[in-house]
């Protein structure tokens, strides 16, 4: 597994309005400033987390971004799956994007790797936005 910027930009930016819950709609200007992200980039990953119903939008002054659901509903996992795919190291052993792969020749090797995965899925999967609050 490795994050990209998709990942790391949405788990920032989730972070930010899970920390903002309960103040109301946050601007998305707001974000990109604390975190140095380019506001165009965030707006086509919004559009992805408001697809997903992770998040909701209003328009006008008082509007911007706002958690759909609560911040404990939310894990970093499920983040991470959305935006980068696969947790597991190689596809062979992934749970949610098996593709066999040449490793898959080697049951020993897939052994670790699954072990790997396990590991991380499981770890990912206990944190929610809000433990990070």
């Amino acid at each position: 597994m490795k994050l990209t910027t998709k990942s790391e930009y949405c788990l920032l930016a989730l972070l930010h309005l899970a920390r903002r819950q309960d103040g109301g709609f946050v601007k998305i200007e707001e974000i990109c400033d604390r975190y140095e992200i380019p506001k165009k980039y965030l707006e086509l990953l919004f559009m992805t987390l408001r697809q997903n119903r992770l998040i909701k939008t209003r328009r006008g002054t008082q509007g911007g971004y706002q958690l759909a659901v609560p911040a404990g509903r939310i894990s970093l996992a499920s983040i991470i799956r959305l935006m980068d795919g696969a947790l597991a190291p190689t596809e062979s052993v992934s749970t949610y994007f098996f593709s066999d792969t040449p490793i898959a020749r080697e049951e020993k090797l897939l052994s670790v790797f699954r072990e790997i995965r396990d590991y991380i899925a499981g770890r990912l999967e206990q944190i929610t936005l809000q433990d990070l609050v």
